[in-house]
This record gives C-alpha cells, structure tokens and sequence, in this order.
C-alpha cells in the first residue's frame, strides 16, 4: 500500500506544492502538561516559578539546602507538588547535584530563576547536551554566550548603531594598553568641562554591580587596574577587564524583551526605572513606566528616550534571535542622551512591576514568568506588539535586612514579625514565614520581599508605595539583643524623588 501523498506524478506534485506554499503556516503548539521542572533556586523567586508551572498544569520538583529549611518557598512545594516534588541538596550552586535530582524526578526542563546558574551558558549547554535532554528555561545557550560577554554585546550594538558608553570595546589584559584608554578617557572627560572626571574600571565577566571601582586619579589607575583583573579572575575565571567612561549624572533604564523559541518576533513590555540605588549600585526602588512626562517635568523629550531604547532593544534582539525573557540596560544622561550598558538573558527580580501595568488584548493579569516557562516549553507567543498595552504606573520596593546608615551592611539576626496591610493595589512576594520567626540565613542575601504597588499614575502610586511602607510591621533581633535593621526607612525618604531627574 502507498504512504498518503506518494505516487503522484510531476505536474500534480507541482500543483500540490504550489497549494501549500500558499496556505498560512500554522505553528504547531506542543502539550506543555507533560513537562516537569526542576526550579534550581531558592526563596520568592522559586515561589513564582512554581506557581506559573501550577497555572500552566506543568508539574515541578523544587530544592533547597539544610539553611533553608524554614524558608517558603519549601512549604509552598510541598503544598502544591505531587509526586517527587521536593529534594534536599548541598548547594544550589552544584551542577553534577542539580541534575541528579533532575534525573531522579523524571524532570524535563530546568528554570534557574535569577542568579546561580541563570545567565552560566555552560550551564545552559549542559542542560541541553547531556545525554539526558532537557530544556533549559531561558535564551538558548548560544545567545546567553554572546550576550553575557559586555564587551561582545557592545561591539554588537556598535555594529547596529545602538549607542554605547564610551570606553573599551573589548576585554584588556594587557596593563599598558588599559592605561592608554583610561588616559584617553580622561582627557576626553575634561575635553566636555567635567570638574571631576573619573574613570570606570569593571570586570568584562562581571554583573549585578559586582567588581567595579571607579578611579579619579590616573596615578591611582594602575593598582586599580590590578585589583580587578585579580578578582576577576577568582570571581568568573576570566581576567578581562573593561575601561569605561563613568556617567555619574544618570538614570538607570530597562527595556523588558519578550519572545518565544522562534526568535522572530520580539515584543517588548515597557520600560523600567531603576535609578533608586544603594551606595554599592544595588537596586533598591524600581519604576514602570521609565519615565512620567505626563506628570512630571524633564529637560529633555522624555517620550522620545524611551521610544529609543525600546527600539534598539527590538533591533538587538531580532539581530541574534533573541528566544525567552531578557532586560536591555540603559544609563540615561540628563541631557537625555542614552547609551546601552548591559544585557541580561534571564528573568529579573523586578519583572513583576512590568507585569503589573501590562494589558494583554486588554486583560490584567500578565505573569511574566509564566510566559517564560510557557515559551520556554515550546509555545508559541500567542500575540503580537499592538496587542500589548500598558496602564498606569507600578512601584515595586526590596525589602532588605541591611543599614543604609552604615553603607548598606546585611544585618543578620531572627525575624520575629512581619505583616502589612492587604490592598487590592498591593501584591508582597516574600519567602519569609508570617506565623512564626524566621532566622535569615547567613548564606544568602538578607532580602526580605518584594512589595510591587500599581497606580492609575505616579502620584497615586508613591502614595500607596508609602501607605504600604506605613502599614509595614516588621521586628527583629540579632543574637545580641539588637533591633533589626532594614531599609524602610530609606524606601520612605526616597519614594518622593520617583522618577524625578
């Protein structure tokens, strides 16, 4: 018997193929349900990827480590998991551990969250080239290899005419050649009448504000230079250093890209401001949209920034075919001239202030991870730009142990209560249990939770960012008797300058 469709002769296989090049290719959308997750992280961020997979009818087996123990996001696994859902490991950061568990629940995928293994292509090629298969929630690992090399992304940005800070294109490792660019970098500083010019020294391999020093003396640069190629070299393995111009007078943008395994067809979900910040460049406060220049006044054409950054984002991530969730950095001088900083081909901590104003054929609701998980798993998208929307304004504060006083030192010690006022604005994202004490692990950040608000504008939501902060009761002691430190105090006193240049 003859397969269907063979045997046909030439001038009917011609016709045949003629009707199919002319029917709309209609993408397969594969059963995400019989996937298994391992989420290889810890604390709220594993809590949200469990409840996405929940949503999605993916099942999931999560982990966590002896200090863990009291944490959430365990109690959350157990509550909502079946099966092998729940495994007790080492370390978070043990690959060879990690997937053992993998193989030992029968996992499909793994979704590394933030941090750990997040943004390690080798991690991600491993996932996918072991002899064992499985999906890795994320850019592919090509695409997390090119773009997580700063200096590979800015020569790429360069290439597109994306404009980025000025400075080295590429790793240095030779010391006399990196003292040539930061004097040519100088002498362009006090070229444009800076008082004080300074320059930036930072690890290529580097992130997450991570092994920078800004120098503003040249006799001082040599050192400096020496200090950050040694702890880059004990920190990522790769002793490349980066010069660069230190834009001091800025704001710190995002661009939130969005797209699935095709790589064809990003969308973007706004923009961010991150511009509130610790003494270390650690994000405190973030902002969505980047900026209000319905409300508040900038001296330059504020639409018009962020129409730009979104579109040499766009244009970036279909150049390499960009296929998951990943943020664009920008620095945004007062004069409003923008310059990329970064890629990061992962989830970040602040995609829910996104998701909180985004419409999608306009419905509330948007979880974007879920959609990452969703993608990630194979589906497609599902929806195109212009039916994206964003509406009012959303403010998301880190809660964290730490003394803003005291150049942000963790503070370290039991937490003993923590609750807050519901709202149907407010949505908290916490791994700390609210009915009985929690020792922060000294192993971790002492972050406490996210508290992301919505407005109809910025006024309505910093005013429901510090009715938030007023309802907040949070107490603590360290092994000494000590009250708890946190930064709510330093959330209140900058919630007014949000968004302001």
């Amino acid at each position: 018997m003859r397969e269907k469709g063979f045997g046909l002769n030439k001038t009917q296989d011609q016709k045949k193929k003629k009707l199919e090049s002319a029917q709309p290719v209609v993408q397969e959308v594969p059963d995400i349900s019989a996937h298994r997750v391992l989420v290889a992280n810890r604390g709220e961020i594993a809590m949200r990827i469990m409840r996405a997979c929940k949503k999605l009818g993916v099942g999931f087996t999560a982990i966590y480590t002896p200090e863990d123990e009291a944490s959430g996001h365990v109690a959350l696994a157990r509550s909502l998991g079946e099966g092998k859902n729940i495994f007790r490991v080492s370390s978070y950061h043990d690959a060879n551990e990690l997937m053992s568990v993998a193989d030992e629940a029968g996992c499909t995928a793994v979704h590394p969250g933030y941090g750990f293994f997040a943004e390690d292509f080798r991690f991600a090629r491993r996932v996918k080239k072991r002899d064992r298969s499985m999906i890795f929630i994320g850019p592919s690992w090509k695409i997390i290899r090119e773009l997580g090399d700063k200096i590979n992304t800015k020569r790429l940005a360069r290439s597109l005419g994306v404009p980025t800070v000025p400075g080295s294109d590429r790793p240095i490792y030779d010391e006399m050649e990196a003292e040539h660019i930061a004097k040519s970098v100088f002498e362009f500083q006090e070229g444009q009448g800076i008082e004080r010019p300074l320059v930036l020294v930072k690890a290529s391999a580097g992130g997450g504000g991570m092994g920078i020093e800004e120098v503003y003396d040249p006799d001082q640069f040599r050192s400096v230079y020496r200090r950050i190629r040694n702890y880059a070299l004990r920190q990522f393995k790769d002793e490349g250093v980066l010069i660069e111009q230190r834009i001091t007078d800025f704001n710190h943008l995002e661009v939130q890209i969005v797209s699935d395994r095709s790589g064809l067809n990003p969308v973007h979900f706004g923009t961010r401001n991150c511009s509130i910040q610790s003494t270390g460049l650690q994000k405190r406060i973030e902002v969505a949209p980047g900026f209000a220049p319905e409300t508040l006044e900038y001296t330059f054409d504020a639409n018009r920034v962020l129409t730009n950054i979104v579109e040499y984002s766009l244009t970036m991530a279909k150049k390499v075919g960009y296929d998951n969730v990943g943020t664009w950095e920008w620095i945004v001088t007062r004069k409003g001239e923008p310059f990329l900083m970064e890629v990061n081909t992962r989830i970040q901590v602040e995609n829910g202030v996104s998701a909180c104003i985004a419409r999608v054929r306009g419905h509330e609701g948007v979880d974007l991870v879920a959609e990452q998980v969703r993608i990630g798993l194979g589906e497609p998208l599902g929806y195109t730009q212009a039916e994206i929307a964003t509406e009012g304004v959303g403010l998301e504060y880190r809660l964290i142990a730490e003394d803003p006083d005291n150049n942000f030192t963790p503070w370290v010690g039991r937490i003993e209560h923590f609750s807050w006022k519901a709202e149907p604005w407010l949505n908290v994202l916490t791994q700390i249990p609210l009915d009985k004490p929690y020792e922060i692990p000294t192993e971790f950040d002492p972050n406490l939770a996210l508290a992301i608000i919505w407005g109809k504008d910025i006024d309505e939501a910093k005013a429901r960012g510090l009715s938030f902060l007023d309802s907040l009761q949070l107490d603590g002691v360290n092994g000494s008797g000590e009250p708890l430190k946190s930064n709510v105090g330093f959330l209140k006193s900058n919630t007014p300058r949000i968004l302001k240049f």
